[in-house]
């Protein structure tokens, strides 16, 4: 007599394991075909990357400014009282005439160290070929570490290429003469010297 396989008793489990094969196999299918075509959309962008970056290839800010048309000579910042003056020359080395300049310039703060743009305007504000003028503007010692200088605009032009260099130097400082008067102490004999060996007087 043969014996019975547990199959042949329950005709539904064979059904149950195909059924769930079948599920794994369409389950497998999708991940594959999920992962082939995120790998491809991946590899598309990148081809469309580097074709951007060879049709257009990137340039330097400064390089898109063009040739300089300013030079900025900036001079030591001069002393007064608790005041400092920083300003410079500004000279139009190009064949146009310019309008409107502003000197842009950044100063660190002392307390923080954190930076802060100022401009000064350039005075006569129109400069023709080769003509120069000069910028100034005061700022509190006490308040700022140093300055550099940020850029150049115009009315119309934001951002104008220039080259840069050293002004005038500071001139030394003056020291008024100040003049002390000693009261020479009055003497029995009608005159004398401050320091005597009867009356010594200390060098402070």
């Amino acid at each position: 007599m043969a014996l019975l396989d547990s199959r042949d008793l329950d005709p539904n489990s064979e059904t149950q394991s195909r059924n769930r094969l079948l599920l794994g196999v369409l389950a497998a299918l999708v991940v594959t075909s999920l992962v082939l075509f995120g790998y491809s959309i991946l590899r598309k962008r990148h081809q469309q990357r580097v074709l951007a970056a060879q049709e257009k290839p990137e340039v330097d800010p400064s390089e898109a400014l063009g040739p300089p048309k300013v030079q900025i000579l900036v001079d030591e910042p001069m002393i007064k009282g608790e005041q400092r003056l920083l300003g410079g020359t500004v000279k139009n080395i190009s064949n146009e005439n310019l309008t409107n300049l502003t000197v842009n310039l950044e100063l660190v703060r002392r307390k923080d160290g954190g930076t802060e743009k100022v401009s000064a305007p350039v005075d006569p504000r129109e400069l023709s070929s080769q003509q120069e003028g000069r910028y100034s503007i005061q700022i509190h010692a006490s308040d700022y570490l140093t300055v550099k200088l940020a850029g150049l605009q115009s009315g119309t032009n934001p951002a104008i290429a220039f080259v840069a260099g050293a002004g005038q130097k500071r001139p030394p400082e003056k020291l008024e003469p100040k003049t002390i008067i000693v009261n020479r102490p009055n003497s029995a004999k009608g005159g004398g010297f401050l320091n005597t060996p009867d009356n010594p007087g200390r060098v402070p």
